[in-house]
């Protein structure tokens, strides 16, 4: 029993985090008149998320290291501006486009990464001056003017959905990647599992992980349903899966994931253990820079268009989904699955409260109320765990 209680203290933020985001689910179905769980509404809301969800995942390692970037929503919006002139005004190849929008997303990361890494400037800081200098970056970039690519490849990188490979009303690709997604969950599950047995940490009863692996299975099986009834697997799931799988493996398979860790849980403990803390907090920047980019190709593309407002506060979002996801504000933890159901979270609130006409001065509200509980959900199982 008294193992059982530990078990439940030390998975209480997760537990919280699913059971708030069935309660806005089931409050906005209610409230809009059953529309918000309808298929196409629920495909725009996966939509909506993907660019948070990619950049979050990013925001996750510099929360963890103990940074933050401040920067994102206008490095999305400064990146977006990037790839959509060389489209427009330079008729460039698309994948050229993409590599070069790519590199100075690395760039950016590398320009704060030396700020902070080398100079010892506080992230903060640093963060906040690149905030005004990329979003005066943007201005600069499209000249004060909407610049609209009209690249169909491009354009299918937001707005474009997978082939299906039947010939039936049923979309064959959405139930065999939906297949596919849940046995790799499951076997990194259970691998996580056997590797917290081996080192005699502890996990939940077995029937309790059955249990979360059928609940996830269900979740998933509906998921998909919705996508093979309608026009398949939108291009961006297809990228922010990969995202999540890659990001997963560096911070739980790589030494540059566990120096990470190791760096954010106690940095005075981690330099006498030899590592590189300069080379690891640069590293991280830069890896925030390409997954910024990433996320700016697919807002950009998503709207088929950039503006000078691109991307504005959304870095309020992708730090809410990381902090909603279990990431804590102190560092030395978090998760990369986790900030996934922090983005959709924050872009459920977002979509439900559009489909009620709500305002943006209620949106903010309730954003920041949101962010605040789960800062204080944080604190209050640390203090508990303590």
């Amino acid at each position: 029993m008294e193992k059982w209680k530990r078990t439940l203290k030390a998975n209480i933020r997760q537990y919280t985090m699913i059971l708030a985001m069935l309660a806005i689910w089931l409050y906005f179905q209610v409230t809009t008149g059953g529309i918000f769980m309808m298929s196409r509404n629920l495909n725009n809301l996966f939509l909506q998320m993907c660019y948070i969800g990619v950049c979050s995942c990013g925001m996750v390692l510099i929360m963890v290291a103990g940074q933050i970037d401040l920067a994102a929503g206008s490095v999305i919006g400064f990146t977006g501006a990037v790839i959509a002139v060389l489209l427009k005004n330079y008729n460039m190849n698309p994948v050229l486009a993409i590599v070069i929008t790519l590199l100075v997303g690395a760039a950016v990361g590398l320009w704060q990464g030396f700020w902070v890494a080398k100079v010892g400037l506080p992230a903060f800081i640093v963060t906040l001056s690149s905030m005004m200098l990329f979003r005066g970056g943007v201005l600069g970039v499209t000249g004060g003017n909407t610049v609209q690519p009209n690249d169909a490849v491009f354009k299918a990188i937001g707005q474009g959905y997978l082939p299906n490979i039947g010939n039936g009303k049923l979309n064959i690709t959405a139930i065999v990647f939906g297949i596919v997604f849940f046995v790799v969950y499951t076997l990194l599950m259970v691998q996580k599992r056997k590797k917290r047995l081996k080192y005699q940490f502890d996990v939940e009863k077995s029937s309790i992980f059955w249990l979360k692996i059928v609940g996830f299975g269900v979740i998933i099986g509906l998921v998909f349903a919705i996508w093979a009834s309608d026009r398949g697997i939108p291009v961006p799931i297809i990228i922010l899966a990969a995202v999540v799988l890659i990001m997963h493996v560096i911070a739980n398979n790589t030494a540059f994931g566990r120096h990470v860790y190791a760096i954010g849980g106690n940095l005075d403990a981690a330099k006498l253990s030899g590592i590189n803390v300069k080379k690891n907090m640069i590293i991280n920047f830069v890896l925030m820079g390409v997954l910024t980019a990433i996320s700016g190709i697919i807002y950009t593309s998503r709207l088929n268009s950039a503006t000078i407002a691109g991307g504005t506060g959304a870095e309020t979002d992708i730090i809410a989904a990381a902090i909603i996801g279990g990431t804590s504000p102190a560092g030395g933890k978090g998760s990369i699955f986790g900030c996934i159901i922090g983005a959709l979270v924050m872009a459920s609130l977002d979509n439900g409260m559009s489909i009620l006409s709500m305002g943006s001065c209620e949106k903010y509200i309730v954003k920041g109320l949101v962010l605040l509980l789960a800062v204080a959900v944080d604190t209050i199982t640390d203090k508990q765990s303590a």
